[in-house]
């Protein structure tokens, strides 16, 4: 089996002192070159499904949310270092903003994503951008059916690779297990939780992918450190 770190970035941000969910966009090239220079292999999910063994050194992307200054900051650095993404859509905000954070991002319109470079595969981030393990069945397989609405009506190409809004789904049982069901009658893939930690691949629970989360403090070392071992105590 082999090491696959997945990388979880949300804003991007010509502001030299971003931190949290926002990373400058200088150390964002740093950390891409990084990638490139060592001979990462990225991949897509779409590319994951059927695959039973990857380069020995790959790593996936992600970035949650689909804002516009992914398009404006990290697509460019994307074609730049020749990096595959997943960027996953919170559906009910295209064309509006992050309303369920700060309000101040812009979110990508339909024109937008559908014009993206190859480099960039689309993924689902739920309709609402709510808490799964706050939601009933019902109100989960309605929030499914939003987002397919919106794919259908719009010929957008989405691929049913799932990040889970805030991380978030039902831990315990038997909630657990229904949520499981619903994804899978959902067609759904892989889902994506955070975890911090690498994955072995192939991997063992589609449904449970762990995710490592790159702040925008991190330092070159520290990404570096996150990307080989996941978050450590020392983090």
């Amino acid at each position: 089996m082999t090491r696959l770190p997945i990388l979880m970035y949300h804003n991007v941000s010509d502001d030299i002192n971003s931190k949290g969910l926002t990373i400058y966009s200088k150390n964002l090239e740093e950390q891409f070159h990084y990638l490139k220079e060592k001979g990462y292999a990225t991949y897509h999910f779409s590319e994951l499904e059927n695959k039973k063994s990857i380069h020995p050194k790959s790593v996936v992307i992600t970035f949650d949310d689909v804002t516009e200054n992914q398009l404006l900051y990290a697509l460019p650095l994307l074609k730049k270092y020749n990096l595959k993404a997943t960027f996953f859509i919170p559906f009910a905000y295209i064309g509006d903003v992050d309303s369920w954070n700060s309000g101040r991002e812009k979110i990508m319109s339909l024109k937008q994503l559908k014009e993206l470079d190859d480099c960039v595969e689309l993924g689902l981030h739920s309709f609402a951008h709510k808490r799964y393990a706050s939601l009933t069945k019902d109100e989960i397989n309605a929030d499914f059916s939003k987002c397919f609405e919106i794919i259908e009506k719009n010929d957008l190409k989405v691929y049913n690779a799932l990040a889970y809004p805030y991380g978030n789904y039902p831990k315990k049982e038997p909630q657990k297990s229904l949520f499981t069901n619903v994804l899978q009658q959902n067609n759904v893939k892989f889902g994506l939780r955070i975890g911090n930690r690498t994955n072995k691949f192939p991997f063992k629970n589609l449904y449970t992918i762990q995710r490592i989360d790159i702040k925008g403090e991190d330092s070159l070392l520290k990404f570096k450190l996150k990307l080989r071992f996941g978050k450590l105590r020392l983090f």
